[in-house]
């Protein structure tokens, strides 16, 4: 004996078969919804470009600079004096609080692969927020025919 389901199938419904009020709503939805997609967007772009800031800083270590006062990047606005003793290896924040060291090479492969993994993320957002904004083409045109047509009946 099989356990009933508990999810109850989807049905669609036809834009265009849905009245002025709900079709207000469904615009309603549809724009939240877009702008919560691309504010995410904007926010995968920030993150990738934070990544390529930290590979450019892993490639400005260099052996010259060995035992030189340097000017430190705390934050993207806030540099302190420190000294360069290891050339050779950097300190990459891995997230949540946590660091590792790594080779400079390691460090700048490290980042790329977050790049990557971030701009296969962007084409799939990328992807979606266009879909999102054929339906909102589509809904608008929907609307503006049942107006049309309303405005003609008076």
């Amino acid at each position: 004996m099989s356990a009933p389901s508990t999810t109850a199938p989807t049905q669609q419904v036809n834009v265009s078969d849905l009245e002025l009020p709900q079709l207000v709503e469904v615009k309603r939805q549809l724009e939240e919804e877009l702008s919560h997609l691309t504010s995410s967007f904007a926010q995968l772009k920030q993150a990738q470009a934070k990544f390529r800031s930290c590979i450019e800083s892993a490639k400005e270590v260099k052996r010259e600079n060995k035992d030189k006062t340097i000017l430190v990047p705390l934050t993207s606005s806030l540099y302190v004096p420190g000294k360069l003793r290891d050339a050779e290896n950097v300190i990459i924040d891995v997230g949540t609080g946590y660091y590792v060291q790594k080779t400079r090479a390691q460090a700048v492969k490290y980042y790329e692969g977050k790049i990557e993994y971030i701009k296969t993320n962007l084409d799939a957002l990328q992807e979606t927020i266009e879909k999102k904004q054929d339906n909102m083409s589509y809904l608008l045109n929907v609307i503006q025919s049942k107006l049309h047509q309303s405005n003609n009946k008076h």
